[in-house]
């Protein structure tokens, strides 16, 4: 989809993407302290980048939750955006639920590669995915009429499931097929087996969501609005995506508001523009608006009035009273910072619009040296312009399980 977008707005998207990286990594060390004069103690006027330590959070309220974290690092919200960044990238810039499904399951699940803080959402996500597959596995097994002891059955269970989580509809005969065979050689197990996988994958849904308005719903969010930037289907497929892991129509809501607003600066327009344009979406305008008024840029108060939690409603009026104010990206990110409280999650949408306005580099862009702050840097801005720009790595071959596909 990203090829709807004109040329010469690539390398403000490609900022603008970035921006969020680089606004994570720089919120960490102070992320969910909630006292701002406990902040600027510690922080002062550049409280970027700091290494996340438990003494930052005495004499002050808050939650450490980030240990064993180092300056430069991601939070979680960085890494959820990391699997649909990734997710995007194997599609061609196109969404796939189920792979983005599969992809969120296995990093932020049992024996993936994600080690740290694991929010509310994800984790009802995980096991509501669980809860989906079983249902499916239960429902399929009732559907079968071949002749199966129970002991078979569990092993035709134990057969599928590794082709299910990462495989769908034509994709799926083969495989288990050849799987089934090497224990049982008989072709009516054979073809039960494949009724089995074909029905459990008819019965996995697409909302495996928590019930939950939190900033997760929208925080991930840039690098899909990137891919369906100007497209009819945007609003569609940020619905889908967000109700993987928020089914929850206040979330869905706030979803929208932010993507309108990221939608209208990847295209080029002026951040007064973007933030009308957004207003109309959110689910409560009203300190939305207010949010947007007064003389100056005022974070801690923004806080003060409107919550610093990672509720949405409280999120979104700080979001718009920074982005409203801030007069570079350097200024919204230590603003951000200094309001305290779920600044990782807030600077997902803070740093990208900033960026899509500001750039890279210069007075008011992103300074060059917080990029290279960033841990793992170079690997995410080659992902992002892949993405952006469209060079789309070959896509692998399926491999199949060889040592044993029961497991």
């Amino acid at each position: 989809m990203i090829h709807i977008v004109p040329r010469d707005r690539k390398p403000a998207m490609i900022a603008a993407l970035a921006g969020g990286w680089v606004a994570d990594a720089a919120s960490l060390g102070l992320h969910w302290l909630y006292d701002s004069s406990r902040i600027m103690e510690v922080g002062g006027q550049s409280p970027e980048f700091l290494p996340p330590k438990a003494d930052y959070f005495k004499g002050g309220f808050g939650y450490f939750a980030h240990e064993g974290k180092q300056s430069g690092d991601l939070s979680h919200y960085g890494a959820a955006t990391g699997v649909l960044t990734h997710c995007l990238l194997a599609g061609e810039g196109t969404l796939d639920i189920r792979d983005y499904q599969r992809r969120f399951r296995a990093f932020f699940g049992p024996g993936g590669q994600w080690q740290g803080y694991i929010d509310n959402p994800t984790r009802l996500t995980l096991a509501n995915l669980h809860s989906i597959e079983q249902n499916a596995i239960e429902q399929a097994q009732t559907s079968i009429t071949t002749e199966l002891t129970d002991k078979q059955k569990r092993i035709l269970v134990q057969k599928v499931l590794p082709y299910t989580r990462r495989l769908s509809g034509d994709q799926l005969a083969e495989p288990v097929t050849r799987a089934i065979s090497l224990t049982y050689q008989e072709p009516e197990i054979q073809r039960a087996g494949v009724h089995l996988a074909e029905t459990i994958d008819r019965q996995l849904l697409p909302e495996s969501g928590a019930d939950d308005m939190q900033l997760p719903a929208i925080s991930k969010l840039p690098p899909l609005v990137a891919a369906y930037c100007g497209s009819d289907t945007l609003m569609e497929v940020i619905e889908a995506a967000v109700r993987v892991t928020n089914h929850n129509d206040e979330a869905v809501a706030w979803a929208r508001c932010a993507t309108r607003l990221l939608d209208h600066l990847f295209r080029g327009e002026s951040m007064s523009a973007a933030l009308d344009a957004a207003v109309p979406e959110a689910p409560d305008s009203k300190d939305i608006n207010k949010a947007r008024l007064g003389a100056g840029l005022d974070a801690p108060g923004a806080g003060d009035t409107f919550g610093r939690t990672c509720y949405l409603h409280e999120a979104m009026p700080v979001i718009f009273h920074i982005l409203s104010h801030a007069q570079s990206y350097t200024e919204a990110v230590r603003a951000n910072i200094h309001c305290g409280g779920d600044s990782c999650g807030r600077a997902w949408i803070i740093g990208p619009a900033m960026a899509a306005i500001h750039g890279v580099g210069g007075e008011r862009g992103i300074p060059l040296s917080w990029l290279a702050l960033v841990t793992g840097a170079p690997t995410i801005l080659a992902d992002i312009e892949s993405l952006v720009n469209g060079t789309w790595a070959p896509k692998e071959q399926t491999r199949e399980q060889s040592s044993c596909p029961a497991h």
